[in-house]
């Protein structure tokens, strides 16, 4: 009987345990499956060691781009950036392949971030954090990785987004335009910006605190980089931002809390990398492109993610939400 077409397979917990321990030499490992999403994020675990072993789908992620992501890891690790980097299986390699129902599919076996996320970092952890970005960045803008990228543009972060997702918003059609008004605003005002003096290299893309964790010793880890690409690098330090603009919506912290905070981190990052406050003034418009470029993901990839929130009542929220954010840069 043929395999009935498939577009998102689930691989078996037990028989990639087996698989990686064959591959890595590992034994009396434990396997489980942390989260199904875009990609598949499973943990690999026995007494005294642990890792994260992560499967991309080639709709998401072709194999270019993962090696691409490979490359920059290493390059971090090896330069004394504290990342979750990938293991050498006994053979060299540092992706692997599995024969899915859907396809091939490739994954990596990266170290553990030990710690935890922080939501509420304390002046330390500002200063470290501040340090370690700009550590980060110091090696993102210099080089240049063998396999391609996405690239952060205005075209990719606001222009295709809000023209793909026009779909979804079928019958909030107030909604949508409301949408296409704030996009236009913020295009005009990052077409009139000089932006040939702001720092750009390859970019996280997503540095809110669940991308890293911190150990009691204070130790940094970074993680997450799937979504790197090359682009202005004020979009990692607003992404850091709209941290604490949640946090002031949510009404966990006052507004005051939130920029004393945040001008501890731009302190410390500044100490190993020049920001100008140009690039600072321009984060609203960044933000916006953060905002709606992860809207954009969200709609398309809405069968393998975001089915189970993401509807007519969302989108109402997420676009006042974008409002809100635009908002609060002119009070």
């Amino acid at each position: 009987m043929d395999i009935f077409p498939t577009q998102y397979s689930t691989l078996s917990s037990r028989a990639l345990k087996d698989f990686l321990e064959q591959q890595y030499g590992f034994s009396q490992m434990r396997c489980r499956l942390l989260v199904h999403n875009v990609s598949d994020t499973y943990l690999l675990e026995n007494d005294t060691e642990k890792y994260i072993f992560k499967i991309y789908r080639d709709a998401h992620r072709k194999l270019d781009e993962i090696m691409a992501e490979v490359e920059l890891l290493n390059i971090l690790q090896e330069n004394g950036v504290s990342v979750s980097y990938p293991i050498k299986a006994l053979d060299g390699n540092q992706i692997q392949s599995f024969n899915a129902a859907e396809g091939t599919r490739h994954g990596i076996l990266l170290s553990y971030a030990l710690g935890q996320p922080v939501y509420e970092l304390s002046p330390q952890q500002l200063e470290t954090l501040g340090t370690e970005m700009a550590k980060f960045h110091n090696l993102a803008s210099v080089i240049e990785l063998k396999n391609p990228r996405k690239d952060y543009t205005l075209a990719t972060t606001i222009t295709q987004p809000v023209v793909g997702i026009k779909p979804a918003f079928e019958g909030l059609g107030e909604v949508y335009a409301d949408l296409v008004q704030m996009a236009t605003q913020v295009s005009t005002q990052l077409e009139k910006l000089d932006l040939s003096n702001f720092s750009y290299g390859y970019c996280h893309f997503d540095f809110l605190p669940k991308n890293f964790h911190f150990q009691e010793n204070g130790q940094l880890t970074f993680f997450d980089f799937d979504f790197i690409g090359k682009g202005y690098l004020i979009n990692d330090i607003t992404s850091f931002y709209i941290h604490y603009f949640l946090e002031c919506f949510h009404n966990k912290i006052s507004r005051e809390e939130a920029e004393k905070s945040f001008a501890l981190f731009v302190e410390a990052y500044r100490k190993t990398r020049p920001l100008s406050d140009e690039e600072l003034a321009a984060m609203p418009y960044f933000g916006f492109g953060f905002w709606v470029f992860y809207l954009g993901f969200q709609y398309e990839n809405f069968d393998d993610w975001s089915s189970i929130f993401f509807g007519p009542n969302y989108l109402k929220q997420r676009v006042a939400l974008i409002g809100k954010w635009l908002e609060w840069f002119r009070d």
